[in-house]
């Protein structure tokens, strides 16, 4: 007995060596030298000298630091809440259909998200275009003229963040489905027996059941909307980069653009800590929650 459980912890190691192996080269090393980079003065390419916590102390007084971490909560308030709960009414009411139907209606709100971010672009960009864009009708039945909403400041964080909705909602809907499917229908007709209503229905038996998801849900939209960076680095594009910059933009900026490797390390550790932080404090927040 003693020697099969040797073999079988030996074969257990040999499984997750690949795995161990491969985190610790793509992930655990690079994060290492992203840490030491910040506390140095080091461009993109090639070695730089210590210079200790200057760079953090230099993010914290930089004012276009502070734009960024604004402008990427701003969109996070946009995006998290928003597309979660979209999401779950999209997939009740899908979860409604039966057979062909279902199938036909979940695609179309499932295929926007297999879109690449700069088809996506092309897209909305073309909608929303000034001269032909089919969102101006609304938009000059509304504002009483065409508007460049891409080059107007208060409406460019909402339409990025409508867009980003559009585009991503169907991952969401395909996971609150999955839950709403693991929910046994006995419950159902047990309440349908007792006469409930369906918001009742709703608030003490699905919302309670669906709520493990819809934290899962909560925590992958924030640590994937703190990250934004592809969709608002496309559509300002010709305006003014500095109003709308959100967190990894100024990264990219500092890094390749103006050769300070050193800190563009610092604001990445300084957005790492963030998202680990909120990721797990929100999770643990919602779990608890969903014990009580």
């Amino acid at each position: 007995m003693i020697r099969n459980h040797r073999r079988e912890v030996v074969a257990a190691y040999l499984f997750i060596l690949p795995f161990v192996l491969s985190y610790g080269v793509l992930f655990f090393w690079p994060t290492l030298q992203m840490i030491y980079l910040s506390f140095t003065d080091a461009p993109l390419i090639g070695p730089g000298q210590w210079i200790g916590l200057e760079n953090y102390i230099e993010m914290f007084d930089d004012r276009r630091f502070w734009t960024a971490v604004r402008n990427t909560s701003y969109f996070v308030a946009l995006t998290v809440i928003p597309n979660t709960l979209i999401g779950l009414a999209i997939a009740m009411m899908v979860s409604r259909l039966k057979g062909w139907q279902q199938s036909v209606i979940l695609a179309m709100f499932f295929l926007p998200y297999i879109l690449p971010v700069s088809v996506v672009y092309r897209i909305w960009n073309w909608m929303f275009n000034v001269q032909f864009g089919i969102m101006q009708y609304p938009l000059t039945w509304i504002f009483g003229e065409p508007t460049p909403v891409f080059r107007v400041q208060w409406m460019f964080m909402p339409t990025v963040a409508f867009v980003t909705i559009w585009w991503t909602c169907g991952f969401n809907i395909l996971l609150f489905l999955a839950g709403l499917r693991s929910i046994p229908s006995d419950i159902y007709e047990a309440a349908a027996l007792d006469n409930a209503n369906r918001w009742t229905i709703f608030r003490r038996i699905t919302w309670p059941l669906i709520w493990p998801v819809t934290a899962l849900v909560l925590t992958i939209q924030l640590i994937l909307q703190l990250k934004i960076f592809d969709q608002v680095y496309l559509f300002v594009q010709g305006g003014r980069p500095d109003p709308s910059m959100v967190m990894v933009q100024y990264i990219y900026n500092m890094a390749f653009q103006r050769n300070e490797g050193g800190y563009a390390a610092a604001i990445a550790v300084a957005l790492f800590a963030i998202v680990i932080v909120f990721s797990v404090l929100q999770f643990q927040l919602l779990r608890s929650r969903g014990e009580k």
